[in-house]
């Protein structure tokens, strides 16, 4: 009889034990419905002239510096759980007065359109072509040069190849796809689970929650740390991603993101298909130094490949050192 009272009085125990990750779920979805902001100020990344463009991929931020003569540049994004324009900050600041500088939020993040949808890199393709499109009628029809970071590189190589006489010359800074997907066998991410596991993961009782647990300080700065391969990080980044990742529909496209749907695959067919002059930069610290396929395109006479001892954004470590070795890129393969 005793060793039953022991065994019933532990089953409450036992229960309570149980049900304690659902409890701290449960105060976790309170928390994030009324103790997080979820309308943050987000004022402008970059300064100039700031508007948004009516375009088929949906309304684009969109930064502007014309005032300076010459070939317009376009400066793209990466893509991320809290991007946004502000990651080309040293770029743009950089080349703003020495010639007409352009930065968009590509959909789904910054001043752009956030609404409820698949996320896909047609969409994101599209709105570089929509964009460059409207840069090219302002300054007289002519080419851009356009500079991508990260996954919007592939973005940006879709876009060259579908409109090959819009764009001088392409820009890549820490290129996705040259690691095993290089190569890998091509498949439509939105029809093969990716649209599926959005829905799992965007599901209106715990999607916002799910999004704030991503998108906190110390997960930001985490991944962060892993892009630069440093503790090191830029304080100004860390502050507008919290910013940017805390408003409206700020978490439909990056749960595309992670679901896999924004993955062109294979890349190493749109790299391959590159005719016009191509720069491409990364640097060699952080999570992000897979380019075993670099051999592949090093040796192209359209190709210039340059490395820095960075991290995956090497326009905020050293900017300078970027601007050289672009500026030489343009004038032996462009000028």
């Amino acid at each position: 009889m005793p060793d039953l009272i022991r065994r019933d009085r532990s089953l409450p125990l036992a229960a309570k034990l149980a049900l304690l990750p659902l409890g701290a779920a449960g105060a976790w979805i309170a928390y994030s419905r009324f103790g997080i902001d979820h309308h943050q100020t987000l004022h402008p990344a970059l300064p100039g002239r700031h508007e948004c463009l009516e375009t088929p991929a949906g309304g684009i931020g969109l930064y502007g510096s014309a005032s300076a003569p010459g070939v317009p540049l376009l400066l793209i994004h990466s893509v991320n759980a809290a991007a946004n324009a502000y990651e080309v900050r040293p770029l743009y600041r950089h080349y703003a007065g020495s010639r007409p500088v352009y930065a968009l939020d590509l959909p789904g993040f910054g001043f752009s359109e956030r609404s409820d949808r698949v996320y896909t890199p047609r969409l994101m393709s599209d709105a570089i072509r929509a964009v460059t499109a409207e840069i090219r009628h302002r300054h007289g029809g002519g080419e851009i040069d356009a500079v991508a970071l990260s996954l919007s590189c592939e973005y940006l190589a879709a876009a060259a190849i579908e409109e090959p006489g819009a764009y001088r010359s392409l820009g890549l800074i820490s290129p996705t796809g040259f690691d095993a997907r290089f190569v890998g066998r091509h498949r439509d991410r939105t029809r093969h689970g990716g649209a599926v596991a959005r829905t799992m993961l965007n599901a209106p009782l715990w999607g916002e929650p799910l999004f704030d647990l991503l998108v906190s300080r110390p997960s930001m700065r985490f991944f962060l740390e892993k892009t630069w391969g440093s503790k090191d990080i830029d304080e100004g980044l860390l502050a507008y991603d919290y910013a940017s990742a805390h408003r409206p529909g700020a978490r439909h496209a990056p749960f595309s993101f992670l679901s896999g749907a924004l993955f062109p695959d294979p890349p190493g067919r749109l790299y391959d298909a590159l005719s016009l002059p191509v720069w491409m930069i990364h640097g060699v610290r952080g999570d992000f130094v897979d380019y075993r396929h670099a051999d592949r395109v090093a040796g192209r006479p359209n190709w210039t490949v340059d490395v820095l001892p960075t991290g995956a954004f090497p326009h905020f470590e050293d900017m300078p050192a970027v601007a050289r070795r672009y500026d030489a890129f343009l004038a032996d393969r462009v000028a």
